[in-house]
Formats: structure tokens, C-alpha cells, sequence
């Protein structure tokens, strides 16, 4: 059953109708219908074929607003390292207890930021952290010997994303609270990370289509042209 609050959020958004990147972050703001402080989340369709390693897209991106969520992080890490990542804002520190925790099924995290040199160890939980996106990856700077610049930039706004297997990346790019103006330049640094991305193989249209939600609320399609200037 649809809620008189979604019928009236529905009616704000022209399904016939590409909005600008700035008129989407204005209307996302008005059609949100949940009481707590919601996700705002970007969907983009890319022309790529995700089952090709050369054109798997993932990346990082410093969101320069942040993302309104504070991210719980584990460091694992060697005893000599420890006490920096503890006074960086590390919420969890630790090896071989952390480890035991995880096997048993603890995921109870945002982001594992590892060293290089316990790696080996953290193999085998590539099952479990895996599907959750919480392997930690040189690729997306989770994986260095400097934890402290490391915890920086994920308490500070980085996000990691990459393109699921039907070509298609989701991520958050802040809060209904946030104003228009903050959610438009979030949008615009993660879909300019994106096209920097682009795969040299990757032919046609790279951006087919975008669209915004936050929680509970339709969609907004977004004119793929308003963010390519």
C-alpha cells in the first residue's frame, strides 16, 4: 500500500522529465517522506561490460561535503602501529582477535583499512568481507603502511565504488540534510571520478543514465549531458 506521504512525493516528480543535476538536488530535499535524516544516493548506468577486467570500474573519491555518516573503522594492523591508529580515530584496532571475531561472522564495520604485512593473515576472510565490500584493497587506498592518512580520509569523506555486475554503480552521496548546493558538488566529484574512469575499451555511451533517491522516496532522472561540462 502506498502512504499519502509517498503519493504526494510521487506527484512532485515528472516521470517524463531528465532534470538538471541542480534541479535534482533541490527536489530530493522536498520529496523525502522519512522522519530520521536519509541517505542520498546516486545510481548510474554505465555502457561497460563488467564481466571484462579491463572494464570492472572502481575507484575512490574524497566527497568534499563529506557523506553526513560517521564510518566505523577497524584497523588491522602490526602491535607498532597500533597506538597511531588509535589517536588517527580508529574505531576498532587489532589483529588476531579481530580476525577470530570475523570468522565467526562479526561485521559490525564501514571500512577495514589493513597493512600490507598482515595481509597474508587476512586472506582467508575474503569470504566473509567480500560480499560486504569490506576487503580491504590497495586499489582504494585500504590496504598502506600509512594507517594514520588512511583513517583520515575515510572519517573525512572518501567513499569507494565500483560498478556492479549488471554495469551499474550506487553509492551515497550525503544526506537530505545536507543543502542543495553541498548534495549538487558530492554528485558532481563522484560522477567526474567516474568519467576519469572511463575504460579505453568501453565504447558508445559511457553515461546512460543517472538518477537520485534518497530513502524511501522515487527516483529523480537526471540528464546525463547537465554533469559532462
Amino acid at each position: 500500500m502506498i502512504t499519502k506521504k509517498r503519493k504526494e512525493a510521487n506527484a512532485k516528480v515528472d516521470q517524463n522529465k531528465t532534470y538538471s543535476l541542480k534541479e535534482a538536488s533541490s527536489l530530493i530535499k522536498d520529496i523525502n517522506t522519512t522522519k530520521f535524516d536519509s541517505s542520498v544516493d546516486l545510481h548510474i548506468r554505465l555502457g561497460v561490460d563488467p564481466k571484462k577486467a579491463d572494464q570492472a570500474v572502481r575507484g575512490t573519491v574524497s566527497l568534499p561535503h563529506g557523506t553526513g555518516k560517521t564510518k566505523k573503522v577497524l584497523v588491522l594492523c602490526t602491535p607498532d602501529k597500533e597506538q597511531a591508529a588509535k589517536d588517527a580515530g580508529a574505531d576498532f584496532v587489532g589483529l588476531d582477535e579481530f580476525i577470530t571475531k570475523i570468522e565467526g561472522g562479526w561485521t559490525d564495520v564501514d571500512v577495514i583499512i589493513a597493512t600490507p604485512s598482515v595481509m597474508p593473515k587476512i586472506g582467508r576472510l575474503g569470504k566473509v568481507l567480500g560480499p560486504r565490500n569490506l576487503m580491504p584493497n590497495p586499489k582504494t587506498g585500504t590496504v598502506t603502511n600509512d594507517v594514520v592518512a588512511a583513517i583520515s580520509d575515510v572519517k573525512g569523506g572518501k567513499i569507494a565504488f565500483k560498478v556492479d555486475k549488471v554495469g551499474i554503480v550506487h553509492a551515497s552521496i550525503g544526506r537530505v540534510s545536507f543543502s542543495p548546493d553541498k548534495i549538487e558538488a558530492n554528485s558532481q566529484e563522484l560522477i567526474n571520478a567516474i568519467i576519469k574512469l572511463k575504460p579505453s575499451t568501453s565504447k558508445g555511451i559511457y553515461l546512460k543514465s543517472l538518477s537520485m533517491a534518497s530513502t524511501m522516496s522515487p527516483g529523480i532522472t537526471i540528464d546525463a549531458k547537465s554533469v559532462q561540462n
